[in-house]
């Protein structure tokens, strides 16, 4: 289920980074953070979102968000967070970005 409004952003820090989803009339943020590894694979660690903020699709999106810009920046990823291992089993088609 698509969140109405749902702001995702990028905060790159060189070593890492991580996807912030902010949703409208909440301050509450949901996370999705990674390491860089070597200069073309990202390690997707931990996806974290707010209790108050569960089962709307936000962690979904924080994934999509980390597929969509592998496959426009052309690096891999290492789904070592369970919750991004089980997005990547549930999406046999992105085999290709898995490190």
């Amino acid at each position: 289920m698509a969140i109405e409004g749902l702001e995702i952003t990028h905060h790159d820090r060189g070593a890492g980074g991580e996807y912030r989803a902010v949703v409208p009339g909440s301050n509450k943020v949901g996370r999705l953070t990674w390491k860089a590894r070597g200069e073309s694979v990202r390690v997707a660690d931990h996806t974290l979102v707010p209790a108050e903020l569960e089962g709307r699709g936000i962690a979904a999106a924080l994934v999509d968000a980390l597929v969509a810009d592998a496959r426009a920046q052309g690096f891999r990823i290492v789904p070592q967070c369970s919750y991004v291992e089980a997005k990547f089993r549930r999406n046999p088609d992105w085999a290709g970005l898995r490190a």
